[in-house]
């Protein structure tokens, strides 16, 4: 399960750097558009499951800066590592 997490933090990794690349080197026509609607969608949903997780178990269990803001980065991928670390 940890190889699978890895490799789909990977994923959600490269998806980020595209979106990235997308802001300082938009790509040609309605592809940059879109792109920059996915960026905000994805930041939006990631910070949304990052303040949730935070409000229902940031006192419950002791998280590192690092944990917290992985949420926001990986979303649910990153929940599942918290999980798998601070919560079986």
């Amino acid at each position: 399960m940890k190889h699978l997490i890895l490799l789909a933090k990977a994923a959600i990794a490269f998806v980020w750097l595209i979106l990235l690349i997308n802001i300082v080197y938009p790509f040609p026509g309605v592809a940059a558009m879109a792109l920059y609607i996915m960026t905000a969608f994805l930041f939006a949903m990631h910070g949304l499951q990052m303040l949730i997780f935070i409000g229902a178990f940031g006192d419950k269990i002791n998280m590192s800066k690092w944990e917290r803001w992985s949420i926001l980065i990986f979303g649910i991928f990153a929940l599942l590592d918290i999980r798998r670390k601070h919560m079986m």
